[in-house]
């Protein structure tokens, strides 16, 4: 990528829900956008931390011994092998950091699952 880009409006262009976009790599990690509304499900990777970065709106992060309420600028990282199921009650707008290696819906294939393809189709 040669150029500066703004996640925040790339995240609100997108047309469909639960349907991360790569926008950059660091290293052996991808940076992506979605936007979510609902539940996507219940899932965990087993080899891999996710870190969830809310650009607008609210995501609740269920796991089986907590859950974490994100507000607009708030992050939280989902170890790895931890069991969870992001939410959210109105449309919100993330930044996810994945290794390149993570599954969109880890141990688990829904109607929601994006392959790797999809996810680096272009903008």
């Amino acid at each position: 990528m040669s150029k500066a880009v703004s996640p925040k409006q790339i995240a609100a262009s997108l047309t469909e829900l639960w349907s991360p976009r790569v926008i950059g790599e660091v290293d052996e990690a991808y940076v992506k956008v979605a936007k979510v509304q609902g539940s996507l499900a219940w899932h965990s990777h087993d080899e891999e931390d996710e870190l969830f970065l809310v650009l607008k709106g609210r995501l609740r992060i269920e796991m089986a011994e907590e859950t974490v309420e994100l507000g607009e600028g708030e992050l939280f990282v989902v170890p790895k092998g931890v069991r969870h199921n992001p939410v959210a009650e109105e449309e919100c707008q993330l930044l996810l950091i994945e290794r390149k290696s993570t599954r969109h819906t880890g141990d688990v294939t829904t109607e929601r699952t994006r392959s790797l393809a999809e996810q680096l189709r272009p903008l």
